[in-house]
């Protein structure tokens, strides 16, 4: 079972949800072929309404961050999408500008985010 936590903080759920699973993806608690909880399933165990997960389970999906396989299940895709190199230039820029807004906020200087950031893509075995 994910443990998944929503607050209210005015983010809307379904992205909360979406971005806790890109999270669990990212991190290696999911990996790639693993079956995700049926979205009846996780609206009841966060008692959200199934459309709120739907929602959520709809912006991952057109992501290509998984996958619905129709009578099976839903599934983390096993392999990314593939890459629109200004769309990702697009996506880069704007974690780097949520990630500093982030920082500077919580009184962290951004380059030491940074730093910290790129070790664990090292021990990640980050292509870069």
């Amino acid at each position: 079972m994910l443990d998944f936590h929503l607050e209210r903080n005015g983010v809307p759920i379904y992205l909360q949800i979406r971005d806790q699973f890109r999270h669990a993806i990212g991190k290696g608690v999911l990996r790639p072929g693993e079956q995700l909880p049926t979205m009846r399933e996780l609206a009841v165990q966060l008692k959200v309404d199934l459309n709120t997960v739907r929602h959520a389970y709809d912006e991952l999906v057109r992501c290509g961050v998984i996958v619905v396989q129709r009578a099976r299940g839903t599934y983390v895709a096993d392999t990314p999408p593939p890459v629109d190199v200004a769309r990702q230039a697009s996506k880069v820029r704007s974690l780097a500008h949520q990630v500093m807004a982030l920082a500077t906020s919580s009184g962290v200087d951004p380059v030491e985010v940074a730093n910290e950031l790129l070790k664990v893509a090292k021990q990640r075995g980050s292509k870069r």
